[in-house]
């Protein structure tokens, strides 16, 4: 049975994404002074006193607000309250009660949900003034200081407390988390919402619609997913790192951080681009499997050669990560998205492998035959042993004479080697030197 889930809701600015952050022990949305900053659901896991469970960022409503995107933030929040076991419900205690909390009390009130209301922002704990917020209707309102952890146990034991005994029980298996990432534009969001077959997230042509990183769960093929939707990734210069867009960028690196496995999405009408390539040199960097995935290539005027021109260009613009594998898609037509996940997949099982130590040393002394180890500043490198150390990705510990005298171009040797005995596609594999009696 699924986690039981708790929506964070209320108005815009009265510390919903504080709150969220406090209870999942990291800082997951983005935080900042301007109303409307969360557009979409946010998802993360959190735990109170061994009991597990999802929780749901929200955007602030405003009916009344002449945002663009009100209407789409409205939808998300109507979602999150459906799916909602328990829903908290945030205003703002030195404000006051607004009509536009009323409002919310609302909407809430027809949900037929558990509600459970929080003053915050006292953050000298003048408890009286929580007491106006009775008039909502919730019962007991619960007084907090986000920003100074005041009253939030409190608060989590409601939580809790309101759980179905059977909401309890936890997921029995491991859910790959999957990425997807690249330019603003290029229709992450579109492909998000393909794959889920419903409008998980806010799609429009504006760029930087989406501005965080967006979990949702589903089952393929027997397996579960987590796909994180991110904001569009920018050239650094493009953007105020200090700016909403700044916190955004950081969001979706952290997301590809967090992720099993990285689906880099590329504009097919637009070819390969400086940026498209700094995105994948990121995820390359960071040691995660991926796909490259080519959007719009319904869009895309072809002839027999056409496929073949832009696999090369990307074999020339990737060279650092000539492991890649790519899927040619349409997230209008829904052409090849169903290869999308299994190409996900691969490369993730591809980035678990665990290679026998027995095996990794008889590739390495048929490498080593093949290719002697060069002598360097007159001494020669003898590897005398390797070992995995971890996966995800593979990871390989090589034991020699003297790590110094290792040159990066026969580590390269290796890993050509190490690939063409063992399907690495879509992975990146990683190999460290050490020293006789150096610790691993």
């Amino acid at each position: 049975m699924a986690k039981p889930l708790v929506a964070i809701v209320g108005r815009p600015n009265v510390g919903k994404s504080t709150f969220f952050n406090k209870l999942c022990g990291k800082r997951i949305s983005i935080v900042d002074d301007t109303p409307g900053v969360t557009r979409d659901r946010i998802y993360a896991d959190a735990e109170w006193c061994g009991h597990n469970f999802r929780v749901v960022d929200t955007g602030g409503i405003d009916i009344k607000s002449d945002d663009v995107f009100q209407d789409a933030i409205r939808s998300q929040v109507d979602i999150a309250i459906d799916f909602a076991s328990v829903i908290v419900f945030i205003v703002d205690g030195k404000q006051g009660l607004t009509p536009v909390d009323e409002e919310v009390a609302h909407i809430l009130r027809k949900s037929n949900k558990k509600v459970i209301l929080v003053v915050n922002k006292l953050d000298n704990f003048e408890v009286e003034k929580s007491y106006e917020f009775y008039s909502l209707g919730f019962g007991e309102p619960f007084p907090i200081s986000c920003e100074q952890s005041k009253g939030l146990g409190e608060v989590l034991d409601a939580i809790v407390s309101s759980f179905d005994a059977s909401s309890y029980e936890e997921d029995d298996s491991n859910i790959i988390k999957i990425a997807i990432v690249g330019r603003p534009n290029v229709g992450k969001s579109s492909i998000t919402n393909k794959i889920l077959g419903y409008d998980r997230s806010v799609v429009s042509e504006v760029v930087g619609t989406t501005r965080d990183a967006i979990e949702t769960q589903f089952t393929y093929n027997k397996t579960k997913y987590a796909i994180i939707d991110t904001a569009g990734l920018r050239r650094q210069r493009s953007y105020d790192k200090q700016s909403i867009e700044g916190y955004s960028v950081i969001r979706s690196m952290e997301a590809i951080e967090r992720a099993d496995v990285v689906l880099i999405v590329f504009d097919a009408t637009q070819g390969v681009t400086e940026q498209d390539v700094r995105i994948a040199g990121y995820v390359h960097e960071k040691g995660k499997p991926s796909v490259i995935v080519v959007n719009k290539w319904d869009l895309v005027d072809k002839n027999t050669y056409t496929m073949n021109q832009f696999e090369d260009d990307l074999k020339d613009e990737l060279s650092f990560m000539s492991y890649f594998k790519s899927v040619y898609v349409s997230a209008i037509t829904g052409q090849r998205l169903g290869g999308v996940i299994d190409a996900a997949k691969a490369s993730y099982d591809n980035s678990s492998k665990k290679i026998a130590t027995g095996k990794l040393n008889e590739l390495l002394g048929e490498a080593i035959l093949s290719n002697e180890p060069p002598y360097r500043n007159g001494k020669k490198l003898k590897i005398n042993y390797i070992t995995q150390k971890s996966a995800n990705p593979p990871t390989f510990l090589l034991f020699c004479n003297d790590a110094s005298l290792m040159h990066f171009s026969y580590l390269r040797y290796l890993e050509n080697r190490f690939r063409q005995a063992i399907d690495f596609t879509g992975t990146p594999i990683k190999f460290i030197t050490r020293s006789k009696g150096e610790d691993n």
